[in-house]
Parts: structure tokens; sequence; C-alpha cells
């Protein structure tokens, strides 16, 4: 068989770039067991990739694959939609996008695209050999960026996007549909409004917000008590609304309930009426709310809450409950503190007159997935202190 001709690394993109490695797969030897039979069922056995799981080469498909053409098991499926939004702190995601494992992912190089992938899954469906290759190349551009749709086994789905959403909405166990994702023409500077808690120096620092008046606007409101409607319509449309209890800290000058009400009503105002475009929001509580309340935000905002704890040396520092329709914030926090130790914080921290940390650097990695849907002006994170 004749040897895979090297990489040129410093060419423009290529064919070589994604079909590197996929003359092995011609002819493949039977593997004993493992994903590596993906290869063998679909060129030996002509089985349809459709009938094995991607990410795990079961044949107890239960889906197909949303991104790729290929079936999904159920297992894997929870799994990909436990891991479909998250992302680590420099601002790609933080697992595989075929099959969604973690530890050393290959990260894609296109400015405005925040997806990785492992190295078995490129092996495995790209062809043997293929990571080590991308991994040495300066500039990656990965298998949903490129202008053209096939590698090796990989097959990008047409439409993707719309399988995704699709996917998500039938799958995910979430009572909120999810907005389909935009590709990076159809994104454009988000416009917020942020009542009692300003967010400004957080969006700034993962880059939605710029210095131009055209890169991103905030419009930050402590006194909402006389808004009306007709204000919300003449300062928005707005993208995002975001609202809190007052932080440690700062004095709570009404009942804690009543910043529910206020963001509730407020949020009748500013969501698009009849309008598919995506619109996000999120209530942060402090830990002012007390039980009766939290059901009065259950009731109102018809979801349940995400507790994010600040664990320091294993000892909980601080946490807030979160409400919200952006993707994967429940999911990111499975390991949660009792009510019990929340109770006892929260009244730790209204005896204490100690300064605390910021409580909004907590909330930070949740606002990532917005990326998939608005113009981001810096790809580098920084830090909001």
């Amino acid at each position: 068989m004749a040897a895979t001709p090297a990489l040129d690394l410093e060419a423009e993109p290529s064919m070589d770039v994604i079909l590197v490695g996929s003359s092995g797969l011609s002819s493949p030897v039977p593997p004993a067991t493992g994903r590596e039979l993906i290869a063998y069922e679909v060129k030996v056995n002509q089985r349809n990739i459709e009938e094995i799981c991607l990410c795990c080469r079961s044949f107890q498909v239960h889906t197909r694959h949303p991104l790729f053409e290929g079936g999904m098991c159920a297992p894997c499926k929870d799994k990909f939609l436990d891991a479909l939004f998250l992302y680590d702190e420099d601002g790609y995601q933080s697992y595989c996008s075929i099959c969604s494992s973690g530890g050393t992912l290959l990260i894609c190089e296109n400015p405005d695209c925040t997806r990785c992938y492992c190295f078995e899954c490129v092996d495995i469906l790209v062809g043997p050999g293929t990571s080590g290759k991308v991994h040495a190349m300066s500039n990656w551009v990965c298998f949903l960026c490129l202008p053209f749709s096939r590698s090796g086994l990989l097959q990008r789905r047409k439409k993707w996007r719309s399988h995704l959403k699709a996917f998500y909405d039938q799958e995910s166990k979430s009572p909120l549909e999810m907005f389909e994702t935009l590709p990076v023409w159809r994104r454009q500077p988000v416009r917020v409004l942020a009542l009692f808690g300003d967010i400004k120096k957080e969006l700034t620092s993962l880059g939605f917000l710029g210095s131009g008046s055209d890169q991103g606007q905030l419009k930050h409101l402590d006194d909402v008590t006389d808004v009306v409607r007709k204000d919300v319509e003449e300062w928005g449309p707005f993208d995002l609304l975001y609202g809190a209890t007052p932080a440690p800290g700062h004095a709570c000058d009404h009942p804690p309930a009543w910043y529910l009400f206020q963001f509730h009503r407020l949020l009748q105002y500013a969501r698009p009426s009849g309008s598919t475009r995506p619109f996000f929001w999120m209530f942060v509580d402090h830990l002012r709310l007390n039980k009766e309340d939290q059901d009065l935000v259950y009731r109102f905002l018809e979801m349940e809450q995400a507790t994010i704890p600040d664990v320091c040396g294993g000892v909980l520092q601080g946490a807030v409950r979160v409400w919200s329709n952006i993707p994967a914030i429940r999911s990111r926090h499975s390991a949660l503190p009792s009510e019990e130790e929340l109770s006892v914080l929260a009244q730790n921290r209204q005896s204490s007159k100690l300064p605390t940390q910021r409580p909004i650097k907590l909330l930070k990695s949740c606002f990532l997935p917005l990326r998939e849907y608005f113009k981001y002006f810096s790809t580098e994170l920084t830090s909001s202190s």
C-alpha cells in the first residue's frame, strides 16, 4: 500500500486536511473489539453508518447524531446532551463534538468556532494517524467549518444546525425549546438589559462587548419601579435580559421576591412577540430567596433552578441560584450543596461585615454558549476582576 503523503503545513487549507489517512479505510483488517469496528462494518460489511453509534460503535441505535451522519445510542445521547454547550475557561467547548469525551482535544482554530475533537474520533472516523498530523498543524480548521463536507467516514450533515435544534428539542428533558445556533455571518452584537446588577465587566471580559457603539450594547437599571412597556420597547430590542437579587455586601432595599416580580414584568416587555430570533434571559438569586420565594420563581419562570457553588479547598465559600434559558446551565452543575448548607451560608453572609468575592464571577462560563448566537470581539478571555 502506498504511504500517505505528508501534509504541507504552509499550504492553504485543501482537501488534504480532510482526507489525510482516509486511504487506509479502503480495506481494513477486522479489529478484535472497540470503535475500530465502525470502519470495518461500513467498508467491508457494507453496513449503513446510520445503524452504528458514532460515539461507541453500539448497534443499539436510539437516534441520529445531530452533527454528522451516523447513529447514537441512548447512553451516548444523554452524555452528548449534557456536554453540548459546556465551555472551559479558555472559551472553547469542554468535550469532543462527536463523542463528548474530555481529556486532550484538538481545537478548531477558526476564530469564529469553539469546537473540539478527541484524538480517537479523528483517527477512527477520518483515518489512522490523522490526529497526530492535525496536532502538528499551525492552523487547523475543523470538520464543521470546512467548505467540503466529507472527511473519511465523517460526513457533516446538511443543515446540521437545524438537526441540532430538532435533536435537542426532542431528546432533552428541558421544558424550553432551544434556539437554532447561527452561522457567523448572521450573528449580530448582543444587546443587553441588566436589572439590579451590572454585568458589563463580565460580558466585556468574554468578548461580547467592545469599546465601539457597534460592538454590543448594555443598559443597566437599578430602579425599575416606573419603567413601563413603552420604555423597554424604545430602549430595545434586547437579546439578553439579566436580573438578580442584591449581591452580598449590597443593601436589599425591597423584599427579595420584589426583584423576581420586577424581573418577570420586564421579561414580558422585552421578550419578542411572534419572532423566532434568539432571546435569552437569566435571573440570579444571591441566596436571598426563602423556600416560599423559590417556589414562586418556579411558578413564574416555569423551570427548576441550577445552583452554582463556589468551592475553595473543599470548603463551600459561596453560591448562587440561577434560572435561565441559556443552554447547559443545569448540566454543568451536578454535585450541588444541600439546602441546609446554603441556608447556613446565607445567614453567615448577612451577618458578616467582611467583603465578599464578586459572585457574578461564578456566572461567567454560563454566558459562553451565547457565542453560538452573537458576535464576540475577542477570542482571548480576560479577567473581570
